[in-house]
């Protein structure tokens, strides 16, 4: 993956996010820290405190609701926010190129979240988890991608 000059990389999972931006050039990028963040967000069992709900059908036979997955609630708004953050860079000038990399899940939350000012400076995505990689890794892992 060919990274151009002063392009913004995000990386982010449903708890963490990492922003670089290539100092360098094509051949050689060197990714230099831009900013971070991470929420808490403890799993669905410790979050959520009763069972799933039931309800009575007809007959003796009752069926049960599904438990709602509070941890994915969160990991999805934590994506919304990241979201938004990157709309606040586009409209200030920030960033005119951007690749995103976060697991395929996350990925797809982002996607149905950014701007239309953001969507139009993604030159790439990557579906992978980089997050907890030191940058020097995270150079060479994005040099090395297609």
């Amino acid at each position: 993956m060919l990274i151009p000059h002063n392009a913004l990389v995000l990386l982010a999972d449903g708890k963490r996010f990492l922003l670089l931006r290539n100092a360098g050039d094509l051949r050689e990028p060197q990714l230099a820290f831009e900013g971070d963040g991470e929420q808490e967000n403890p799993s669905t069992q410790q979050q959520g405190s009763d069972q799933p709900g039931r309800y009575a059908s007809y007959g003796s036979a009752r069926s049960a609701v599904e438990q709602t997955d509070f941890h994915q609630i969160e990991e999805d708004r934590f994506a919304g926010e990241v979201a938004e953050l990157l709309d606040r860079l586009a409209a200030a000038g920030d960033f005119d190129k951007l690749i995103v990399v976060a697991p395929p899940r996350t990925l797809a939350e982002l996607r149905k979240r950014f701007g239309r000012a953001v969507a139009s400076r993604i030159l790439a995505e990557l579906a992978k988890d980089l997050t907890k990689h030191p940058v020097n890794e995270i150079t060479a892992i994005l040099s090395a991608a297609d």
